[in-house]
């Protein structure tokens, strides 16, 4: 059955994710990168559809999502764009396009608004990029924040382990939510962080809190498609949920078309013209 209700299929923009945190009804985010997969995602009814940079990993072959470019980005963008009638659309800032020069960032967003279409931008950090994400928002474009363990930074962190087990980085990100939410962003993804303290943030701001790996307790849950979907084989987190084994069907179909092929069974009559 079909998940698209009358209520189902009006737009999902900022103001209604608000709305949805304030009834308690949970927030469905994914990812994707190209025109065919957000147009099924958005068909089936997920709320916001976020361009990850994680693009640079499963769509490049990447290790890192570091590599990616802005161009790359607004690409994959200006791609989902074009599939979307309901979905918000969030587009990752890349590395190196909004750290350390807020004019610099302000122009990168700019970019990443009017090239591709999207509804709006997700950076990575707390206080320390408070001033790029201020001339951000005084632009008028929305910004979702993102805490926890930042993948950008994984040069810094040196592992992909949880992130703020400790009082001290803890009390931080607690810090930089509020902080996030008093400069104007209009939700927050917590990735990788204890599920208790990722439901003390949600409970401490007014905006949407979207985990992934950090519990249940927060307003929604994201995670990336080809993780979900089993394309994507080689990582198994202990927060991913596969929904589907897609791996093993394209296996399955692309040697049966192999043989088909190999056997001169296809085409057969009825598939010729």
């Amino acid at each position: 059955m079909s998940t698209n209700t009358v209520d189902n299929k009006r737009k999902v923009t900022t103001r209604r994710l608000s709305e949805m945190k304030r009834r308690g009804e949970k927030i469905s985010m994914l990812t994707a990168y190209d025109y065919s997969s957000a147009r099924l995602l958005d068909e089936a009814g997920i709320d916001v559809i976020l361009v990850g940079d994680s693009a640079s990993n499963v769509m490049a072959g990447n290790v890192t999502t570091l590599p990616i470019t802005l161009d790359q980005m607004i690409y994959h963008g200006k791609s989902v764009m074009k599939a979307v009638n309901r979905a918000l659309v969030i587009v990752d800032m890349p590395f190196g396009t909004y750290q350390g020069n807020s004019k610099e960032a302000l122009a990168s967003a700019i970019r990443i608004m009017k090239e591709s279409h999207a509804e709006a931008v997700k950076i990575e950090g707390g206080s320390e990029i408070r001033e790029s994400i201020e001339r951000i928002l005084c632009a008028g474009i929305p910004v979702c924040g993102h805490l926890g363990l930042t993948p950008q930074s994984i040069n810094k962190f040196g592992t992909y382990t949880v992130r703020a087990r400790e009082e001290a980085e803890a009390a931080k990100l607690i810090e930089d939510a509020k902080m996030l939410e008093e400069i104007g962003c209009f939700a927050i993804v917590i990735e990788k962080v204890p599920a208790e303290l990722a439901r003390k943030v949600a409970e401490s701001v007014s905006i949407p809190i979207i985990g992934i790996g950090a519990g249940g307790g927060v307003d929604g849950q994201v995670l990336v498609m080809h993780d979900m979907l089993g394309i994507n084989t080689g990582f198994s987190p202990r927060f991913l949920r596969r929904y589907a084994n897609l791996a093993e069907i394209i296996d399955g179909a692309v040697k049966n078309y192999i043989a088909d092929v190999k056997s001169s069974d296809f085409p057969n009559e009825s598939e010729s013209y």
